[in-house]
């Protein structure tokens, strides 16, 4: 099911259907639509770049029959308005053609003899939201003009040219625009990486599309309102009913990851957290604090790594039910893989995987497919390649195909982090994180995300919407972190584990 704290994200194929339901079914003619679109796209360019020379370069389909509607209405307002076309005008059709015999003044120019020339402003409206692969020929070279051209501000029509409008994925050469104005509803590949990094602001505007349009997105952009979510404590709350987090990690010189990440699930709501950490450390975790935190003293070996060894005392501590937040800080040895594959394996509650508690599994998502009790990953991009047996730049070509990829083979939630987060569960729903805090580009965020959500976990939310309320807390206390210190360059973790209950606000 589709929650309602997620902005549906529509994909090419259901705003293909969605066009020939309206046209179709609900007798929207094709040529209103067109004209509402570039309409909507002539206002905001009059808002971002109200004076000056227009420059609008078309593709030969629909999208350029939207940048004609665009070049006529700025040119009723007045506006200096060259039209370079990519295709002789005369391979235009339909709307396209209608909207190209409307056209007051000069014609289009081909981009061979005319370019882009110095504007105020390039429309682009080369290629469209059914656009796949990598422009070649007269296309890629008109992407290449574009920007080339050094115009302080591009829109972009519906979707940047060169931008998979469905994943987000660049294979070729892209536009990288200033602003986006999309149609109807707004698109995955605006907010998802590399197609985010073309996007620039993404305005989404109402062409007159019925109510009732079928199809049910799989994808969503997290609104604010997830925090909503968010459990309370009231009269009759207790620790035990506001959750157990067990944070399992730690090794020698990796101590501080742990307390992070511990401190997280406190300040995040958790009713108590213990640290279960090798033997020879807990004294160090212990003093370090807070007062509140509780600890549990593992089996370790020479070098102060977890062994297996250990497991049966974090079982024996989750008798009474929690949350694991496993890896964070754990080490790389051994003693410390072992110990992980067989906590996470035999564990019967809730599981929180990051950090090194990931890099154990390299290669071995299957193996937490039969785990019963919910399981959430959160690798970056490099681990999750560690996952997948993947180069991490494979990882960011294709973001959303593989955090599904992921998700289907661990029979789990996974958060693949970035400033473009996706949460993905195992059915191909997937949550994308608006991103915008910069703040939390720097060590340790990872572990303080970890203790959030292995909170919302303890505090009965499901998997899915524990990662996704978690991912929004962790980047709004990122940003009022940022708020507090005066720029986003000053924030260390500990800021931002300081700013959680406030970002949590009254809810």
């Amino acid at each position: 099911m589709f929650s309602d704290w997620l902005t549906p994200l529509l994909d090419a194929e259901a705003m293909r259907g969605i066009d020939r339901w309206a046209i179709e079914e609900r007798g929207v003619a094709g040529l209103d639509l067109m004209e509402r679109a570039g309409a909507g796209v002539a206002r905001a360019v009059e808002r971002v770049a109200p004076d000056g020379p227009v420059a609008v370069v078309c593709g030969k389909g629909n999208n350029g029959g939207d940048g004609l509607v665009v070049a006529r209405l700025l040119r009723d307002a007045g506006r200096e308005v060259t039209v370079v076309c990519v295709a002789p005008p005369e391979e235009l059709t339909g709307d396209a053609r209608a909207n190209l015999d409307r056209l007051p003044g000069d014609g289009p120019v081909r981009m061979s003899t005319g370019g882009v020339g110095r504007v105020a402003v390039v429309v682009d409206a080369l290629l469209g939201t059914g656009f796949r692969g990598a422009p070649d020929g007269a296309m890629g070279e008109a992407i290449d003009a574009v920007n080339a051209a050094g115009a302080p501000v591009v829109v972009s029509v519906d979707v940047p040219s060169g931008v998979d409008a469905s994943t987000g994925v660049v294979s070729g050469m892209a536009v990288h625009a200033s602003l986006t104005v999309t149609f109807h509803a707004a698109k995955p590949g605006l907010w998802i990486h590399p197609g985010k990094a073309h996007t620039g602001e993404v305005e989404t505007i109402d062409i007159g599309i019925p109510r009732g349009e079928p199809g049910t997105a799989t994808i969503g952009l997290i609104d604010p309102s997830v925090l909503d979510l968010l459990p309370r404590r009231g009269a009759t709350s207790t620790k035990f009913t506001s959750g157990h987090v067990l944070v399992v990690g730690g090794s020698r010189g990796l101590t501080g990851a742990p307390q992070m990440a511990a401190q997280a699930a406190m300040r995040a709501g958790a009713g108590y957290v213990t640290a279960c950490v090798p033997a020879t450390l807990e004294a160090i975790l212990a003093s370090a604090g807070p007062a509140e935190l509780m600890t549990r003293a593992l089996p370790d070996d020479d070098d102060g790594g977890l062994t297996a060894g250990g497991v049966a005392s974090v079982l024996d501590a989750t008798e009474r039910g929690g949350v694991l937040a496993l890896g964070p800080g754990l080490g790389r040895g051994d003693g410390a893989v072992a110990f992980a594959r067989a906590l996470a394996r035999e564990a019967k509650v809730a599981l929180v995987l990051d950090a090194d508690g990931l890099n154990a599994h390299a290669g071995l998502l299957g193996d937490l497919a039969g785990r019963k009790a919910p399981t959430v990953l959160t690798p970056h991009a490099g681990e999750l390649g560690r996952l997948l047996v993947l180069d991490s730049n494979e990882i960011e070509r294709e973001r959303l195909h593989h955090v599904r990829t992921a998700a289907e083979r661990a029979r789990a939630v996974v958060v693949l982090k970035g400033d473009d987060t996706l949460i993905a569960d195992p059915s191909g729903r997937v949550a994308v994180s608006p991103g915008a805090s910069p703040a939390l580009a720097t060590a340790g965020t990872g572990d303080v995300l970890t203790g959030v959500i292995a909170a919302l976990l303890a505090a009965g939310l499901d998997s899915f919407a524990a990662a996704a309320a978690g991912v929004s807390l962790h980047a709004e206390a990122g940003r009022e972190a940022a708020r507090r210190q005066g720029a986003a360059e000053g924030v260390v973790a500990s800021d931002v584990i300081a700013a959680l209950p406030a970002a949590r606000g009254g809810r």
